[in-house]
Formats: structure tokens, sequence, C-alpha cells
């Protein structure tokens, strides 16, 4: 791997991880609100020290592990710049395994946004979709029997994989959907910082794992991973302190977020069933889409801009 490849995965990295994190970043400028000046310091120091190198750095490590364990603890660390052939063997045959899984959990996730979540409608097509959640189970269903039909043709451990990829989002799903309830708790004044914090961590863990899963479309290597999603984690608590209100005026900034999602997730499953794809693709993809939506919100921000100047005119 040369040096513009690994700059363009670390960009890629980079603005994924912030994007899909606008979520958590919003959760925590709220409740960050609440808190005494000390508690906000301690947060947002030793925070970013465990979001970096606790979640976003020991969860790929896990991951990697958990799908070739015979590799152990220290060679899942280092196995992507080994030359050793029977690490490099190991590691060619475990990959499909841990992308299936991945790419599926992605792809539920953006189903289930696509079809029950509010949202701002960054496409026509998206308002087709409102009102028709029931239409979200039948489809992953659907897309979950496809996945495990193929893979078990290939290798019965993918199947079990994309299963696993499946368990995976329903139970990280409703830890977020309670981290969003929780959030008045949070508000109250008489929790103390310390609660806080510790909640807070537990919601950036839970909402870290699409980044990190969105990660191995980019790159199998741990060490950038780390670096990567490390920068945009960092990049994510400055947002939460400076400019979170700036953020939130960017109306389609999540369906960006999520329409990578989507792409990353397909491109880890035909990864997984042999489909060669470019190592530059992803972080295209990632670039594209986001820019995209980021150009849509920035033209539809200057149209409010210019009613707004008008009224006021108006008025005078």
């Amino acid at each position: 791997m040369d040096i513009f490849s690994i700059l363009i995965i670390l960009v890629g990295l980079c603005l994924f991880e912030i994007i899909s994190s606008v979520d958590n970043a919003v959760i925590n400028a709220d409740v960050l609100h609440t808190m005494k000046p000390k508690g906000r310091k301690w947060f947002l120091l030793w925070g970013i020290l465990f979001a970096v190198f606790v979640v976003r750095g020991l969860l790929p490590w896990i991951i990697v592990f958990a799908t070739n364990p015979a590799l152990g603890i220290i060679g899942s660390f280092t196995a992507t710049f080994s030359s050793d052939p029977r690490v490099i063997s190991s590691m060619e045959a475990s990959t499909p395994i841990l992308l299936v899984g991945g790419g599926t959990f992605l792809i539920f996730i953006f189903f289930y946004w696509l079809f029950t979540e509010p949202k701002n409608y960054g496409l026509r097509v998206e308002k087709f979709f409102d009102n028709k959640g029931i239409w979200f189970y039948s489809i992953v269903s659907a897309v979950l029997a496809l996945i495990v039909w193929y893979s078990l043709h290939k290798n019965p451990l993918m199947a079990f994989s994309a299963v696993i990829g499946s368990t995976a989002f329903f139970i990280t799903n409703g830890l977020k959907e309670n981290a969003k309830k929780a959030e008045e708790n949070l508000m109250k004044e008489h929790m103390s910082d310390i609660s806080k914090i510790i909640y807070l961590e537990v919601i950036d863990a839970t909402f870290s794992i699409d980044g990190v899963l969105g990660a191995f479309a980019f790159t199998l290597s741990i060490p950038l991973i780390l670096l990567g999603n490390g920068l945009g984690a960092f990049v994510v608590r400055e947002l939460t302190v400076r400019n979170i209100d700036k953020v939130k005026k960017y109306p389609y900034l999540k369906n960006g977020a999520m329409y990578s999602i989507f792409f990353l997730g397909l491109i880890m499953i035909l990864d997984s069933f042999g489909v060669e794809i470019p190592i530059y693709v992803s972080p295209l993809v990632t670039f594209g889409v986001i820019g995209f939506f980021f150009w849509r919100s920035h033209i539809d921000l200057k149209k409010m801009e210019e009613i707004v100047k008008k009224d006021k005119h108006m008025e005078e």
C-alpha cells in the first residue's frame, strides 16, 4: 500500500467517522451545557482518550480476533503488516466472514433510517418511504435470507456472521433508541456530572459501532482504522464544544451519513463474495455522497438566509 492510498484511506475514515457521529455530537453538546466547567474539561480530555484508544482501538481489534482467533491477541493487531504466508492465508480466509457480517449490519442501519426515522428529505424519493415502517422488517428479512442463502454455498461461517451482524444491529439499535430517550434524564440538573460523563461514554461506545464496522470497507489494517477513526473522534469532540449549532444548520448531513453507510455495507458484502473492488472506491464513494448532501444543505441554507433577509427588509 503506497503513501497516497494510505492518505486517501485516512481522510475517508476521518470524514466517515465525523459524519456518522453527528447525532452523538448533538447529544453530547446538549448534555455538556448542563455540566460544570470541571466536568466538561474532564469529559473532553479523558473522554477523547477513552473514545479513541479504548472504543475505536479495542473494538476493531476484538472483531479481527473474533473472526480469526488462530492469530492470537497480538497477531490480530499485527497481521496486516505481516509477510508470513501462513498469516496472510489466515487473514484472507477470515476476511469474507468479517466483511459479510459488518456489511449486513450497515445495510440494516440504512433501511431502518429510510423506513422508520423522521428525516429531512435530501432526495424526493425519500418521502415515498414515510409511514411504511412495516416494510423495514420485510425488506431486511428478505435481505438477510438472500445473504445467508448465498453464504451457505460459499462458507457456512459467512452465513453465521451475517446472522450475527443482524443480531448486533437490533441490540445496538435498541441501545441507541434508549440513549435518545435517556437524554432527557441526563439534562436534569440534579444528576451528578460523573453520572452524566459515564452515560455519555456508554452512548459514545454504542454510536461508534457504525463507524468501526464501516471502517472495514476502507481497510483491514487496525492501526489505520485506529488513526483515521481517532482523528474523526477528535474532530467530533471539537464540534461538540465549538460549532455544533452550525453543524445542526446543515439539514442533510444525516442523509449523507446514511447513504454512505449503505454503499459501504454493499461494498463489504460484494467484497466478501469475491467481487474485486479497488481500494480507492470506498473513500471516493464516501467523499462523493457526503459532498453531494453537504452541497444540498449549503444551497438550502443560503435560500433560508435570503428569505430571512427579505422578511427583515419588508418589516423595515
